[in-house]
């Protein structure tokens, strides 16, 4: 079951229109990793909008320099990969409860702090299937949903970056969250890309061996 569910989540990944509707998700838990460092940075949280075109932007409210607002923007992009990780390593302890119980507070905390009517209709629908898959599908399709759902997080955590290098590349991303965490700290952008996709590229190492290892001690 890794080895087939992983395999689903690159064909999507890489794909176009499935892209475009998984990549919904991977935004959802962008805004909430910035959301959740903007509280954790005692930065006062306003409210989170997602967009019809994948985009996201999260308003918080606080000092507009310093390593508060450094934290709550660099926390974004890897946000995917670290929560993909998480659940990599419950679901490697055979814990597929937890993913979902963590996955529904997740939802919860956003849609409280959702501020547009798209992005309500955005998380309600991620609700609907979390919700129609737990408590209406059979162990075996609840445990491919997870491994799923992780694998899409590891992987999907990776393209995003590229896109908006593409993006920086034709002098359409000034406002991106790596140009203002350039502005902010002197550091290159392309510099913020190469770290951020080294430790996107960790988790998903680290979480795809985690989901990997039963398959490994059968062979």
């Amino acid at each position: 079951m890794p080895a087939v569910t992983g395999i689903i989540a690159l064909f999507v990944v890489l794909s176009g229109r499935p892209w475009r509707v998984a990549r919904h998700v991977v935004t959802l838990v962008h805004e909430g990793g910035h959301a959740l460092a903007a509280v954790l940075a005692g930065r006062r949280l306003e409210g989170i909008r997602l967009h019809s075109d994948t985009s996201g932007l999260t308003f918080s409210r606080g000092r507009p320099t310093g390593p508060g607002v450094v934290f709550t923007m660099l926390a974004g992009y890897p946000a995917p990969a670290v929560l993909g990780v998480v659940f990599a390593g419950l679901a490697a302890a055979d814990r597929i409860s937890a993913v979902l119980i963590i996955a529904a507070i997740g939802i919860c905390g956003i849609l409280v702090m959702i501020r547009n009517v798209y992005g309500v209709f955005v998380v309600l629908l991620t609700a609907f299937v979390l919700a129609v898959v737990a408590f209406t599908g059979p162990a075996n399709l609840i445990s491919a949903f997870v491994y799923t759902i992780t694998w899409l997080l590891l992987l999907g955590a990776i393209r995003p970056l590229f896109e908006l290098q593409a993006k920086r590349r034709r002098g359409a991303a000034y406002n991106s969250d790596v140009d203002q965490l350039a502005r902010l700290t002197g550091v290159p952008g392309w510099l913020w890309i190469l770290i951020l996709g080294v430790m996107v590229t960790c988790t998903l190492v680290v979480g795809g061996a985690w989901l990997l290892e039963p398959m490994f001690r059968r062979m």
